[in-house]
């Protein structure tokens, strides 16, 4: 027999509902505009942690977004100023308890904003998200160097890859043939597997100031990436960056991912030469933040899978 009904509860749906509700209260009251941006682009991410979906559209080949950023930041040089928008958003091989690869984001753009100023914006967001289902403990943060040192016992500058990835075996976790090879690589596994489940114990944990070589879009200040993540429950929820504004600089970044996705036999990235065009135009200053939804939702109502999350489930087979 066929399963038609939805996978999430119409409790779920109607909190779901609730929550996007708040959402666009909290933006139109802090003068954040409510923006559509297309999901098909000629152009695909290039960073090599992501995986873009392709699709043949009028005889042309196109992708699906990872996320809105590069148009939105498109819209920012042309002076739209603060803007937001809950956009649906692909990922090729991300499935899982936690993953979908069609989910939605709450993407936000804030001029004259840093890093920092924007966790406080966040922070006011998700607690008035969840103040009806969860009464949290204060937030807590922390540097990337302090979260490895507290929950690893590590240097996060110094720490070489043999001993990053005996604190990912001890716990149990397999990691790939090769991977030593790649310190960044066993950075990511060590936050994804082991730190990551233990920050956000029924409050908000933001870990901040990333090492540079993880900078992605963000700026970078001597060995530091302005950059933070948000945890609730064991759950990265966001990503967020004091914002690289300079078109040279991004654009051998790009240059050097698309590098290493060859190195890796990672299928080739199209370069956005658009939103590059928007850089060299002029990106006002402004930090800006990813906040997933689904588990934001999870979290909320102490859902055990995104599933549960989802008005339907994504149908693998």
């Amino acid at each position: 027999m066929i399963d038609w009904r939805p996978s999430a509860t119409r409790d779920t749906l109607r909190h779901r509902a609730q929550l996007l509700t708040v959402a666009r209260d909290y933006f139109a009251a802090t003068g954040a505009l409510e923006v559509e941006t297309p999901s098909l682009s000629r152009a695909c991410v290039t960073d090599v942690h992501l995986a873009s979906v392709a699709a043949s559209v009028c005889g042309g080949r196109y992708f699906l977004h990872t996320s809105p950023e590069y148009a939105m930041k498109r819209l920012l040089a042309a002076g739209v100023g603060d803007i937001w928008q809950a956009a649906r958003v692909y990922r090729d091989g991300e499935s899982g308890r936690h993953h979908c690869p069609e989910f939605t984001l709450f993407e936000w753009y804030r001029l004259g904003l840093d890093h920092h100023a924007l966790m406080h914006d966040i922070e006011t967001l998700t607690i008035e998200m969840l103040k009806t289902t969860r009464s949290l403990l204060p937030s807590e943060r922390l540097s990337y160097g302090e979260a490895l040192e507290r929950h690893a016992g590590l240097d996060a500058l110094s720490a070489p890859s043999t001993d990053i990835l005996g604190k990912i075996r001890a716990a149990g976790v397999d990691a790939p043939a090769g991977l030593e090879s790649d310190r960044d690589a066993c950075l990511d596994l060590l936050m994804s597997t082991v730190i990551g489940p233990r920050l956000g114990k029924n409050r908000l944990t933001f870990i901040y100031d990333y090492p540079a070589s993880q900078a992605a879009l963000a700026r970078v200040r001597g060995s530091l990436a302005s950059r933070f993540e948000m945890y609730l429950d064991g759950l990265e929820l966001a990503n967020g960056f004091h914002e690289l504004t300079h078109a040279p600089e991004q654009r051998e970044r790009f240059q050097q991912d698309m590098q290493m996705r060859e190195a890796r036999s990672l299928p080739t990235s199209v370069l956005d030469e658009r939103f590059i065009a928007a850089l060299k135009h002029g990106l006002p200053e402004c930090a800006g933040v990813a906040l997933g939804f689904d588990r934001l939702l999870m979290c909320a109502l102490r859902l055990q899978h995104i599933d549960e999350a989802l008005t339907f489930r994504f149908e693998s087979v």
